[in-house]
């Protein structure tokens, strides 16, 4: 069984690589719960299950063009680990739709028996 800092370091591997919709399907358990600061038309800030987190994954995809993203960590502390993403991104709907913007988030990602359990997200849209 992966250890905590492990799945961090495949998590961080694969959203390196933009392959963040790989990772949800190889390292989240199947009741995965997500929370987000905000909620959004398209889902809420706290979901629970890995259809929701998948589907949440998607409409992220589909609703951005990526121009450039950094990935840090993982900063491990017993059965969690933190993860700090930088993207620069353009969104293709909503009220930033063709607009460049640079953001930053970090996640906080449980994990149990080799699989991450919980994640949240911590940003600021100010």
């Amino acid at each position: 069984m992966d250890s905590t800092f492990d799945v961090g370091q495949k998590l961080v591997s694969l959203c390196t690589q933009g392959k963040n919709l790989e990772a949800v399907e190889t390292l989240y358990a199947p009741d995965v719960e997500s929370c987000e600061v905000h909620g959004m038309p398209e889902f809420p800030a706290h979901m629970k299950g890995i259809d929701a987190v998948r589907r949440k994954n998607q409409w992220w995809v589909e609703n951005h063009d990526m121009h450039g993203g950094h990935v840090m960590g993982p900063w491990p502390h017993g059965d969690r680990f933190i993860v700090h993403f930088k993207y620069d991104v353009t969104a293709k709907v909503g009220p930033m739709a063709g607009q460049r913007m640079q953001m930053e988030e970090a996640g906080l990602y449980t994990v149990r028996e080799g699989k991450i359990v919980r994640e949240e997200f911590f940003y600021h849209m100010g």
